[in-house]
């Protein structure tokens, strides 16, 4: 199963690159997040309510919301590490040196916390992923979004190991809506001003749809391989920046330290 799980983990990096995107060209990506996710959260709360009642009215153990309620606070952070990362550098930097560092991390807690082990071509990706971001990080002209970028992906790194524990303690979706909602209302003080309801509706489905699949996948293997297998969205992300909008400074740089992150997540799923 642990294949199925890498699968979806792919699946959410591609809906989670275009997230990204757009979040880097909203006017204001905290108010745009803050916007977005409350309202997304609202429109799939009936559909969850349906789910619950069909299948027996499940509850979460005082553990699991425990774990939800640290895993929303983390989000919370995550948001406003992000959105002081785009404002000051590109995306083409910002995403993957957040996204290489936190798989790193993620691997540090998987063996250190759950007691998991890497292989030596494992050990190896994670090598490839620590080069790479150091590859990818922001030009000089914008140093100041490294500081965001690098603790973003400690946050990343955070709330999925919270998640990776979590998600097991009952449904998965139950858990998921859980941290959304609780991520939502934290949220909220920072929502005014975050752009057109359906357009921010729509964006923060995407961003549900894709953690959906993560924690979906973490019920099918290792937070070790679910980490790093939602890297592969940098590569993306990257090109995106440098072809349509204009981050040209350290291209190379930036292509290379984003197919390290690659190289490194596929060592970490042989």
């Amino acid at each position: 199963m642990s294949g199925v799980g890498v699968g979806l983990a792919l699946t959410s990096a591609v809906l989670h690159a275009a997230w990204n995107l757009r979040l880097k060209a909203a006017a204001d990506p905290l108010r745009f997040s803050a916007r977005a996710l409350p309202l997304a959260t609202a429109g799939v709360t009936p559909l969850v309510a349906a789910v619950w009642l069909a299948t027996g009215r499940p509850l979460l153990p005082g553990r699991g919301l425990v774990l939800a309620g640290v895993s929303g606070l983390c989000e919370l952070v995550y948001f406003h590490l992000l959105a002081a990362a785009y404002r000051r550098g590109e995306v083409s930097s910002v995403y993957p040196t957040a996204r290489g560092t936190a798989p790193v991390l993620g691997v540090v807690i998987g063996l250190t916390a759950f007691g998991e082990r890497l292989s030596a071509p494992e050990t190896a990706g994670v090598v490839l992923l620590v080069t790479g971001v150091w590859l990818a990080r922001p030009p000089a002209a914008s140093r100041r979004a490294l500081g965001p970028a690098l603790a973003t992906g400690c946050a990343i790194a955070a709330y999925t190991a919270l998640d990776a524990a979590g998600v097991r303690t009952g449904p998965f979706w139950l858990y998921e809506w859980a941290v959304f909602a609780v991520t939502s209302l934290l949220l909220l003080p920072w929502s005014r001003g975050g752009g057109p309801a359906l357009p921010a509706a729509l964006m923060g489905g995407m961003t549900i749809g894709s953690y959906t699949l993560v924690l979906l996948a973490l019920t099918l293997a290792p937070l070790a391989l679910v980490a790093p297998a939602r890297e592969v969205g940098v590569v993306l992300v990257a090109l995106w920046g440098i072809l349509r909008l204009g981050e040209r400074e350290r291209a190379l740089f930036k292509l290379g330290g984003a197919g390290l992150v690659v190289a490194g997540a596929g060592l970490l799923v042989v």
